[in-house]
């Protein structure tokens, strides 16, 4: 019988060994040599969920991108681990089936369900079937890897703690090192991109991730009954707000900001009317600018719109509509309603935006980077999904993050149990950051932001069943 302290045991020793024999083989220039190890270790921690569970979310900062070639990417190590994670939670739905004793299934899950099941319907009626249909495989682990499998093995706080301590402890490890290179650099705007790779693509991906550190931190602080404990995480914290400021990225301030409000609406029951107005601003802005040709008055002289490399000056241009990222933002947006209204019905496809949209666009707001060498989107998640998959695919994403705020709202306001009011407000706080960041830009799909974004709705789950002392009667050995 294999106890948890041999499992822990036999997790380590075969960790060591995976790296020992990496290191020489990368030495020796014989990768052939991590193909047995590989393999019987892959087989362990498919048999393992929680551990598993664990080194994926580890993994999450410290991931790289690989390209295979220039169709074909993925995420090292975390995307080979989610399908691990994938592969782990089917076997053992499969294998304790019966001992799963689910009373309903979760409306939030209904919802993502109904989500997915409309996504097909937008792959299948794609402009370019291949990448739509990569694009719901990814999609698939990784509802399987950050929602369906947190659903089993986080059921315990002590599990939900440890996972929030690995994957803060993880992140503030590689924020170090970036701030570390930030010093050599002499804290310059100019080479913080350059700084944060190759864990991160730029500084906005790593400053999306890090700004998510912040209220784990003060969750963390709340919760934490010894000194010692307390001080260590204040000095964390500390460091987070630093390497945030230092991150140089506007939407991660903004969401940061946000995420201090959320807390205070939460408590105020205040938080879903706030996110409905929120909406219906939006919704009333883009109605008013699209009518009239009120939109033209937004355009600059293309020729005035800086890249600027002095962050003060990057500020002032900003509040002045001629910094390049907003208005490069404005063209892409503009041709993404032009798009989402030319095929409202099931969009254009996953992953169909890039090859689509210079058709749609207005000369009038071009930019010095409007040939998108990088191939990115339209900066706007929201926006994106009505693009992609039409209008009930928008709508269904829109429905789904007001669901999230009323149950949020719900569960902070039912429940006297100070736990899970704090893990509430934490989800609360990153979920409204997540809204922000993903109005600027779109990384639900990425797998620094897409996978806290599912661990969020997990975890929300989780604290509903939790708090209404409804849960599936699954074996307490998972």
């Amino acid at each position: 019988m294999i106890t948890s302290i041999n499992r822990v045991f036999i997790f380590f020793f075969a960790a060591v060994l995976i790296i020992g024999a990496g290191c020489y083989a990368w030495w020796q220039d014989a990768y052939f040599l991590l193909a047995p190890l590989t393999m019987v270790f892959a087989v362990y921690l498919v048999q393992q969920p929680v551990q598993l569970f664990y080194l994926l979310v580890l993994s999450i900062p410290w991931s790289i991108e690989y390209n295979f070639s220039q169709t074909l990417g993925t995420d090292l190590p975390d995307e080979p681990l989610m399908l691990l994670a994938s592969i782990s939670i089917m076997f053992f739905v499969v294998h304790r089936w019966k001992q799963i004793q689910l009373k309903r299934v979760h409306p939030l899950l209904l919802l993502i369900l109904l989500q997915l099941l409309w996504t097909i319907i937008a792959v299948v009626t794609s402009t370019d079937l291949l990448v739509s249909v990569k694009y719901l495989l990814a999609k698939g682990w990784y509802l399987l890897a950050f929602l369906l499998m947190p659903l089993f093995v986080l059921r315990e706080e002590r599990r939900l703690k440890n996972t929030a301590l690995l994957l803060c402890g993880s992140m503030m490890l590689v924020t170090i090192i970036v701030l570390i290179r930030q010093a050599s650099g002499e804290w310059k705007f100019a080479t913080v991109s350059q700084a944060v790779k190759p864990f991160f693509r730029n500084h906005v991906n790593y400053s999306s991730l890090l700004v998510f550190m912040i209220p784990l931190l003060i969750g963390g602080i709340s919760l934490s009954l010894r000194k010692r404990a307390k001080v260590f995480l204040y000095f964390l914290l500390a460091i987070a707000i630093v390497a945030c400021y230092f991150s140089y990225a506007r939407g991660a301030w903004l969401a940061l900001l946000c995420g201090f409000a959320a807390y205070w609406l939460l408590r105020k029951r205040l938080l879903l009317l706030t996110w409905l107005l929120f909406l219906f601003i939006v919704i009333g802005s883009v109605l008013w600018l699209g009518s009239n040709d009120r939109v033209v008055n937004l355009a600059g002289d293309y020729k005035t719109t800086i890249f600027h490399t002095n962050f003060k000056q990057h500020l002032v241009a900003t509040y002045q509509l001629k910094d390049l990222s907003n208005a490069e933002r404005i063209y892409r947006w503009i041709a993404g309603v032009r798009m989402a209204k030319n095929n409202w019905m099931t969009g254009t496809g996953p992953s169909t935006f890039y090859p689509e949209y210079k058709s749609y666009t207005l000369p009038l707001f071009k930019t010095y980077v409007s040939n998108n060498p990088e191939h990115s989107t339209v900066h706007n998640y929201f926006l994106l999904t009505f693009i992609e998959q039409g209008l009930t695919g928008g709508l269904l994403f829109i429905v789904l993050m007001t669901s999230l705020f009323w149950y949020a709202q719900k569960i902070y306001a039912r429940t006297k149990d100070r736990f899970w009011q704090i893990v509430v407000a934490t989800v609360s706080s990153i979920l409204i950051m997540q809204s922000i960041i993903n109005f600027l830009s779109d990384m639900i799909e990425t797998d620094k932001v897409g996978s806290v974004f599912y661990l969020c709705i997990a975890t929300l789950i989780i604290a509903d069943l939790k708090t209404r002392t409804v849960y599936s009667n699954l074996p307490a050995d998972v």
